[in-house]
């Protein structure tokens, strides 16, 4: 098959003939339909990564697909399916899984799919547990399908938020996973959403998925938000994941706020934890998502609860996935570009 493969550090990915994937007893292979290109994926490939990828890796874990192909000791899935990828591979050892099952954590000999580990869905086919195929109801699109995984991202959020009805929410950023989390957080009851971005078109955009006001990001943020709301954001959402906006979060911020960590920086971070005790703020990393995220989200998708066709900026196959993914390191109109096959 063909695949786009990473081979060096600051080099354009090749686009390469490589193995088939092959079942395992309990996985699935799908005919890659769909699979958008992360910021996580730009940051791995960066020398400054804290998380490098082995040259030779396969990237993609925001797919949707066809099955093709059944392990021997799969059932309820069958050729021609449709399904929408967890991006993490079962290591088989415990029933139930503890990662599918409601645990709070992912199982630790687990796998993720385009994350160095197992090849992921910038090829033509892709290998996943099918544990974590999630069936795509007819309504929801295979392109839809693969924006399960980013909408997720933002759902867990705000999950992770606890987030009240009626709260005032600042995010920082409007790239896709702010946009998720914009949507989430006005779609679950915030009054106030309230985006900093500098890009005018991602401000553009943030209007589209429930940003309702949008703040000065070259200025003190707060005191905006208190001109808009009356008073300063109860939650502030950080999903750039660029070294300082933690920081800058915590110096922002009033007191008790919970600032909700969502953005992935791969780089080293300082900050004044001096600000953040006399404030009594709290601080909430995430990380990803969990399994009833993507029933979620696909379902709202199936029901038209939530539209996301706006987060889609460009399409590409995968001859043209190389230079789409090198022009995201200095974007311009790009938010989520999507390869299809």
């Amino acid at each position: 098959m063909r695949a786009a493969v990473f081979r060096e550090m600051s080099r354009p990915l090749v686009i390469e003939t490589v193995a088939e994937p092959v079942p395992g007893p309990r996985d699935l292979i799908l005919r890659v339909k769909d699979c958008g290109i992360c910021g996580s994926d730009l940051h791995m490939t960066e020398p400054a990564s804290v998380m490098p990828l082995p040259s030779g890796a396969i990237m993609g874990h925001e797919f949707a697909g066809e099955v093709v192909a059944q392990g021997k000791d799969v059932t309820g899935w069958k050729t021609g399916d449709r399904a929408a990828g967890f991006p993490f591979l079962c290591c088989g050892e415990q029933a139930p899984c503890p990662t599918f099952s409601g645990a709070r954590a992912m199982c630790s000999k687990g796998m993720g799919v385009g994350l160095g580990q197992v090849p992921g869905a910038y090829a033509e086919f892709v290998r996943i547990s099918s544990l974590g195929a999630y069936r795509l109801p007819d309504s929801v699109s295979f392109r839809e399908g693969a924006m399960v995984e980013p909408l997720a991202v933002g759902l867990h959020a705000v999950d992770m938020a606890r987030m009240e009805r009626g709260a005032t929410v600042l995010v920082i950023g409007a790239g896709p996973v702010g946009l998720a989390t914009m949507l989430w957080a006005k779609f679950l009851g915030a009054h106030h959403v309230i985006v900093s971005e500098r890009a005018e078109v991602r401000r553009g955009m943030a209007a589209k998925f429930g940003a309702t006001d949008a703040v000065d990001p070259s200025l003190p943020l707060t005191p905006q938000v208190e001109k808009i709301a009356g008073h300063g954001p109860d939650i502030i959402f950080e999903c750039v994941g660029a070294p300082g906006l933690i920081n800058m979060a915590i110096m922002d911020a009033p007191r008790h706020a919970k600032i909700v960590i969502a953005g992935v920086c791969q780089q080293p971070d300082t900050i004044m934890p001096l600000m953040g005790i006399v404030k009594e703020l709290n601080l909430q990393f995430v990380f990803g998502y969990r399994p009833a995220d993507f029933d979620y989200v696909i379902a709202m998708i199936a029901s038209d609860r939530v539209d996301v066709a706006h987060m889609v900026t460009d399409i590409v196959d995968l001859a043209g996935l190389p230079s789409a993914f090198e022009a995201l390191r200095q974007p311009t109109h790009q938010c989520k570009v999507m390869l299809e096959n």
